[in-house]
């Protein structure tokens, strides 16, 4: 679980910019000390001067003028938001925080995948194959315990942020998609389909063929209710 500061009024953060609510844990005592703290720093734009030592670590936020997020980024501060932005938005910004830190890899290889958290997107050849945010997390996800079946449920919480299930297909649909670029660039075969529910990321090249088929016919099953229940 990843970890976040708050160094602003308050102790905790405004509802609209915790991101407890998609996952991080916020770290306990507020101003982490005079030590480079180890993880993100969150801050309202009235706040920034009483931290600029740490700014390297330090996302401003509610900072609505174009040109005042220039001047920040300029002074060397890590991001600079306007107030509107959405949780999931600021999460990914503090995921490349992290990831500039060398806190978390910025880079994974999943056979002849790379998946480039900067980017958000997969190399495959030296060619980007076009990912869409949540193909994207949903590719990280499944890549981070490879040979390992990853529920439905578990999908849906780390990509969805959801804590129920919805009833409906998106699961299905984003992974069909995802292997439909995979297999644009020629490794298709990569996500397999679990027998007991579930996908998990193959770990070698050689197990690709024999599950082969049956992710197929998994994949036109998904995109036969789609269209059906758009008739519908």
């Amino acid at each position: 679980m990843a970890t976040f500061g708050w160094v602003a009024a308050g102790v905790d953060p405004p509802w609209q910019w915790d991101l407890r609510r998609v996952g991080w844990r916020l770290a306990e005592g507020g101003e982490p000390g005079s030590g480079a703290p180890e993880y993100p720093l969150l801050t309202e734009f009235g706040a920034v001067r009483d931290f600029r030592p740490r700014r390297e670590r330090m996302i401003v936020l509610g900072v609505d003028r174009a040109e005042e997020r220039a001047r920040l980024l300029a002074e060397g501060f890590a991001d600079a938001l306007c107030g509107t932005v959405g949780l999931a938005e600021l999460g990914a910004r503090a995921q490349r925080v992290y990831a500039q830190a060398g806190l978390m890899p910025r880079r994974r290889q999943v056979g002849p995948v790379t998946l480039d958290l900067y980017h958000r997107d997969a190399l495959v050849a030296g060619r980007w194959i076009g990912l869409f945010p949540r193909e994207f997390e949903l590719f990280w996800r499944l890549s981070e315990q490879r040979g390992v079946r990853v529920t439905r449920s578990q999908l849906l919480k780390a990509v969805w942020r959801l804590e129920h299930d919805p009833g409906t297909n998106r699961v299905e649909v984003h992974v069909s998609r995802l292997r439909a670029k995979l297999a644009f660039a020629g490794t298709g075969d990569m996500i397999g389909t679990d027998p007991a529910g579930g996908y998990f990321v193959r770990t070698s090249v050689f197990e690709f063929a024999p599950a082969a088929r049956d992710d197929l016919l998994h994949d036109a099953y998904v995109r036969t209710r789609g269209r059906l229940r758009e008739k519908g």
